[in-house]
């Protein structure tokens, strides 16, 4: 094997490593938010990804039925109906169930969990138990070849725009708009926050919605690479836990460093190993770090 052929197998497997930190990314910021404001363990997380995946398969079927011209455009407006309808749903979940446990974080841990077997089981009672696959639109189809012998997936190039636009729009909303304020007012000091008027109930309620409603988006997002079954979203909720936690619980800069280098890691080592021995290779990296410094990479300082 030349050396042109190992360089651009290289960069493949390279870009194949952005397309899975593009799907860990989505899924860690919305548990980073979560986590980071409310201390809430939210082991359903997963579900609301499988949510958004449901979203556009459910689209996709009905613009095939009754709108078939709209093939080809109506993908990213499925993407904005993924992040409604999930968000619909955590704001459900939050006044229904998570709101009677704070400061239990046990119990929380255990709710969400029950949660997730419950939505599990609906999705195979509404959706069935096999797994589907949206119609996608041709223009994600195909690839890119840059140079001879280098394929870039068009689909990932697009999995990975939208997770720089999502991202980007996440960090502008909680460092320049009134809610992100609200939010880091109530990381810093809650009961300061409550003196001064700041509805933190309300806060936590938004702020909920708005990480299984990212969460959503990784859905739609995953759709482009895989096919999408009632378990779907539970294959990476413990990635994502692993992103936030090496990551640092508060720190969404964290959170895009640490599924950066999960994401590479992992996808690097799948070329001198196999699949399973790449996960432990990167899982002992993890565990390795965190035992020299737990608070993660980026420690954030919170007043409790």
């Amino acid at each position: 094997m030349s050396f042109d052929e190992i360089y651009n197998i290289a960069l493949m497997q390279g870009f194949a490593g952005l397309s899975l930190f593009a799907v860990l990314l989505l899924m860690g910021l919305g548990l980073a938010i979560i986590f980071g404001q409310m201390g809430v363990i939210n082991m359903a997380h997963g579900e609301f990804m499988t949510i958004g995946a449901y979203t556009i398969f459910l689209l996709s079927s009905l613009t095939e039925t009754y709108a078939p011209g709209l093939i080809q455009a109506y993908f990213p407006f499925a993407i904005v109906c993924a992040f409604l309808v999930a968000f619909a749903f955590g704001w459900l979940a939050e006044w229904a169930l998570i709101r009677h446990l704070y400061k239990r974080p046990l119990d929380t841990l255990l709710a969400t969990w029950g949660l997730s077997l419950g939505m599990q089981q609906a999705f195979r009672t509404i959706i069935g138990p096999k797994e589907v696959s949206p119609t996608l639109p041709d223009w994600l189809m195909g690839s890119w070849s840059p140079a001879e012998g280098l394929d870039i997936p068009i689909n990932g190039m697009f999995v990975l725009g939208l997770t720089i636009v999502v991202t980007g729009g996440v960090l502008l909303a909680l460092y320049k708009s009134r809610w992100g304020l609200r939010v880091r007012a109530t990381v810093a000091n809650r009961s300061m926050a409550n003196a001064i008027g700041i509805n933190t109930t309300r806060t936590d309620r938004v702020t909920f919605a708005i990480g299984c409603g990212i969460a959503g988006v990784a859905g739609a997002a995953f759709t482009t690479i895989g096919s999408t079954g009632p378990t779907s979203g539970s294959l990476y909720i413990v990635d994502a836990f692993l992103v936030v936690t090496f990551g640092g619980a508060a720190s969404l800069w964290g959170t895009v460093v640490s599924a950066f280098g999960i994401a590479q890691t992992q996808s690097i080592s799948e070329f001198f190993l196999s699949g399973s021995m790449a996960k432990v290779l990167t899982l002992l990296l993890i565990v390795t770090i965190l035992m020299l410094r737990p608070q993660g990479l980026f420690a954030s300082k919170v007043r409790r």
